[in-house]
């Protein structure tokens, strides 16, 4: 009998037939040529390689466009530089860094986002940390209900803070509607209403919730023993915890920093509300005047800054998780999660985690609500509440008559919502588990690290940096691509690739956990590649296929910098939507349509949590 007609197909798609017979090369020759041949001969490496090209093109080349705009000529500026346009240049840099507008432009944003950073980074740390601690390592009560409750904020945009705070704190500089307080006869100063400070306690509200699960979790895996060690050898508690505790949860510490660092770099919305007024502009804010006065090149400048300055903050991450190294604890059976007794300590500590859910979530959502219900601010008169803001029609506002909930210009931008975002999150979802099956299965290294580190991309580059990039590459025709500026298509793309880091991460994580077993006995039986992903893979996957959906589909929904400068009339979104209702004064209406957002964000969350029977919380508290 004839060995090679009886053989099983091999796993990896070739038959002895296939093999190299012997000959005159090399033997590395030889094993090269053959893992080349079987490299081709898998799907693998056919799909690996098409979303190789695809990415490349949405994340790769936007960015080199847009670096490119930094330094060559634009047609608008040809006189002004006396150069042809397209020509290389330096006259950006130079009117970005040292022309007579470089602070204004630059170097004052620069600054203001420094201290905004390190301000916010230091004391999100100092609350998330503290609150951290008591969820896990106390008997605080309802330490269960309140490590779910304190990281609600996370669920919501980042600018319904911003909202909820100058609902309350406005006063008249900014024109429109007074604040609350100035309703009732109190003027609050320019310094508490808009500026670094409310911007300040904003984020360290909305990003304490990062810093809560990055050093919760670490915190449960703490060994408390090592803690009873150092005290029983005279350690005082203030020396355990700087030379115990502290060098060991020294990565969830950078991790949170790098974290917080790279969102508030890249914040649109919190910065253009509050900042606005009193001209306190952010690299953000500036990159966004700059792009709304067709500034391209100078935009482009600034955008690189942003990138190198997250990329720096990705280096110094980096280096420090290298040398956090050398502490590492040997766990094992004997671990041990003693929590500590908070004894008259303990309703002072309860009444600190319920301040902070008032002031993080209850109090900007109770105000938002309100705000919706009122016709004149401040004013709890019966006769002042009203639904007319949800629900009436011909209202004093002009060019949005109509309640929230019965304008077709709100239900307009829903439904842009739901399906712009939608086909994006399926599409970023699907090709995430594709991109997870490249990496595990692919038998090129190669192929798999750098189809890994390409999807990883956006994840350096802040939203509003990214969607810089992508009007430089979409707003004119390039080759067989029309211009989609101004298109429903350019707004699914930047919503996928954005969404790429976490969606790639989660079908690598979900396919190193499935082995290949299940799909080499199926071959052997004859199954082709389409049977054994759609009676096999998908199935066993299909959890982590709904996580890769539903989180691109909450992040989108509640992202507005990413899609700012990018969505014009009749194609807005709710969150651009809502940004253009604050422009134009409308508070309550605005309010009204960030609730929306913050609902269908939660929801998504809950679902979440709901399909993969678990919670952002779980390992906090007990």
């Amino acid at each position: 009998m004839n060995p090679q007609a009886t053989a099983p197909p091999r796993p990896d798609g070739a038959t002895e037939a296939h093999l190299p017979q012997k000959s005159d090369e090399k033997p590395g020759s030889r094993g090269l040529r053959y893992r080349l041949r079987v490299a081709l001969r898998r799907p693998t490496t056919a799909i690996g390689l098409l979303t190789l090209v695809l990415f490349g093109y949405l994340i790769a080349v936007p960015i080199v466009t847009m670096l490119m705009q930094a330094v060559t000529v634009s047609p608008k500026d040809a006189l002004v530089v006396q150069q042809p346009a397209g020509s290389l240049t330096s006259y950006y840099l130079w009117r970005v860094f040292l022309s007579p507008v470089a602070a204004d432009l630059f170097w004052r944003p620069l600054v203001h986002t420094l201290v905004v950073s390190a301000c916010s980074v230091v004391l999100s740390l100092i609350l998330g940390s503290g609150l951290a601690w008591l969820l896990t390592r106390t008997d605080l009560l309802g330490r269960r209900w309140f490590s779910t409750a304190l990281i609600v904020p996370y669920m919501l945009p980042t600018w319904a803070f911003a909202l909820a705070w100058t609902t309350i704190f406005k006063n008249r500089t900014a024109g429109g509607q007074p604040g609350w307080l100035e309703s009732i006869g109190l003027t609050p100063p320019d310094w508490l209403a808009y500026g670094g400070v409310p911007i300040t306690i904003i984020f360290t509200l909305y990003f304490s919730p990062f810093v809560i699960l990055l050093v919760g979790n670490a915190l449960t895996r703490f060994d408390s023993q090592l803690e009873d060690s150092a005290r029983m050898l005279g350690a005082r508690y203030f020396t355990v915890l700087r030379t115990v505790v502290v060098p060991l949860m020294r990565p969830a510490l950078i991790s949170a920093t790098t974290l917080i660092l790279a969102k508030v770099l890249g914040e649109f919305g919190v910065t253009y509300i509050l900042g606005l007024p009193t001209d306190y502009n952010v690299l953000a804010t500036s990159l966004y005047r700059n792009i709304t006065t067709r500034e391209n090149g100078a935009a482009a400048v600034i955008a690189a800054a942003i990138i190198v300055i997250g990329l720096l903050s990705l280096w110094v991450d980096v280096h420090f998780l290298k040398e956090a190294r050398r502490f590492v604890t040997i766990g094992g059976k004997g671990a041990m999660d003693r929590t500590r007794p908070l004894g008259r300590w303990r309703l002072p500590a309860t009444a600190l985690c319920g301040c902070a859910f008032l002031l993080s979530v209850a109090v900007p959502i109770a105000v938002l609500l309100l705000s919706t219900l009122m016709h004149r601010p401040a004013d709890f008169s019966a006769d002042n509440f009203t639904f007319d803001y949800w629900f009436g029609h011909g209202l004093d506002t002009p060019g949005f008559t109509d309640g929230v909930l019965v304008s077709g210009a709100v239900w307009s931008a829903t439904w842009n919502t739901f399906w712009i975002v939608g086909v994006a999150a399926v599409a970023a979802g699907v090709l995430g588990n594709l991109v997870g099956y490249v990496v595990v299965r692919s038998p090129s290294r190669l192929l798999g690290t750098t189809l890994r580190q390409l999807t990883f991309l956006p994840y350096l580059v802040p939203g509003i940096a990214f969607a810089v990039a992508y009007l430089s590459l979409f707003a004119v025709p390039r080759g067989p691509i029309p211009a989609l500026y101004g298109t429903a298509t350019i707004l699914v793309l930047i919503y996928m690739a954005e969404q790429m880091p976490f969606a790639s991460r989660a079908g690598i994580s979900s396919m190193m956990q499935l082995g290949p077993d299940p799909e080499e006995a199926a071959q052997v039986a004859g199954a082709g590649w389409w049977r054994r992903m759609a009676g096999i893979v998908l199935p066993i996957q299909k959890r982590a296929l709904a996580t890769g959906v539903l989180m691109p589909f909450i992040a989108g929904v509640r992202s507005l910098s990413l899609v700012v400068i990018l969505a014009v009339p009749g194609m807005d979104v709710l969150t651009t939507f809502a940004i253009k209702l604050v422009e134009y004064g409308y508070t309550q209406a605005a309010n009204g349509v960030v609730l929306i957002v913050s609902a269908v964000a939660f929801g998504g969350t809950y679902a979440i949590q709901k399909t993969m029977k678990t919670d952002l919380g779980r390992g906090l508290g007990g």
